[in-house]
């Protein structure tokens, strides 16, 4: 092999060593920006908008019109046939605000005796039928809403049920298979991903077993104020441990059947900080 030969050869071993150092930047590089927005996405979506109060809202308007926020209160009326009416019960001197749900989902108002709250989730606007129709692709009885005319209005995005602990144990049936948001004082721990919220026995009602999908990341104390969402249903052992990929202990199991059959668990698979 002559110099030429050598100096070619050289040269192209040197111009694929840089081609695989190059291929595997640009794969480094790529890798790196998914992982990164993945993150970022995950930690923006973990995020829960601000809850407020209706007062609030109705009172001072021009200070949430375009925000996205979140309301727990008492549902009042029905307007039209896909909105109602919320106000908080704690402020009689605020007007009632209509929630106009743009979730895409029907949601069935809890009955006027049952004094359930619910938790809506929304873009806060002028009630301008026109502007909300357009903007929203939604088609509304103009007549419903002649009350309600450019006054502030949640234009919502999700509305579940926000019951009370004691609310779901006294009725656990009427809430199986539910999607629901609850809050409240964490009583009796028995493991990391399992308690009871408290409920004060003067109701007549029991605490509510809650079954944590996967660990928090903190650690949760007793009389910790928690709020979560997710689904009520029976608790029966060998379905929640068939669902969930769970292996109890059989003495576990044994004292959960005792203690749960025949009533509720709450499974959150949500829980805000």
């Amino acid at each position: 092999m002559n110099n030429q030969e050598i100096k070619n050869k050289i040269n192209q071993e040197r111009d694929y060593l840089l081609q695989k150092l190059w291929d595997a930047k640009v794969i480094i590089s790529i890798v790196l920006i998914a992982v990164l927005v993945k993150v970022g996405y995950s930690n923006n979506s973990a995020l829960p908008t601000p809850v407020v109060n209706t007062y609030d809202v109705s009172k001072n308007m021009e200070n949430f019109i375009g925000e996205t926020v979140t309301v727990i209160s008492n549902p009042i009326q029905k307007v039209g046939l896909t909105s109602f009416t919320v106000s908080d019960e704690r402020f009689f001197s605020g007007e009632p605000i209509v929630v106009v749900n743009a979730s895409g989902v029907p949601f069935d108002l809890p009955t006027d005796s049952s004094n359930i709250r619910v938790q809506v989730t929304g873009d806060v606007r002028n009630l301008d039928i026109p502007k909300i129709e357009r903007d929203y692709k939604l088609n509304l009885q103009d007549e419903s809403y002649k009350d309600y005319i450019n006054k502030p209005a949640i234009i919502a995005k999700s509305i579940i049920l926000a019951p009370k602990s004691g609310q779901i144990t006294k009725n656990f049936s009427n809430y199986y298979g539910k999607k629901v948001t609850i809050m409240g004082d964490v009583n009796n721990i028995q493991s990391p991903v399992l308690f009871t919220l408290d409920e004060n026995y003067l109701s007549g009602a029991e605490d509510l077993l809650v079954l944590l999908v996967a660990p928090p990341t903190r650690i949760i104390n007793k009389g910790q104020t928690v709020e979560m969402v997710g689904v009520v249903r029976p608790f029966v052992a060998v379905d929640i441990e068939r669902d969930y990929g769970i292996t109890w202990d059989e003495g576990v199991r044994r004292q959960l059947e005792a203690d749960y059959r025949n009533k509720a668990v709450f499974v959150a698979d949500t829980m805000y900080p």
